[in-house]
């Protein structure tokens, strides 16, 4: 059976953590800023985790994760 690929947008946009958790940058910190509070820029800079019921199947995209 071949090698699975790894799928190039998941790998992009999410990093597995050493515990094994899905790791993801937060949105809405590209443009129009002007319009954001500074307390939301502030929280959007800080990275997320994704859910447990979301995180397999993103991990299955990922071979090394």
């Amino acid at each position: 059976m071949p090698k699975q690929k790894t799928h190039k947008g998941a790998k992009k946009r999410f990093k597995i953590t050493a515990s094994g958790k899905v790791k993801y940058k937060k949105a809405y910190l590209r443009h129009i800023m002007g319009s954001k509070s500074r307390a939301q820029k502030r929280h959007l800079r800080k990275g997320g985790i994704v859910s447990a019921a979301d995180a397999p199947g993103i991990k299955r995209l990922l071979p090394y994760g």
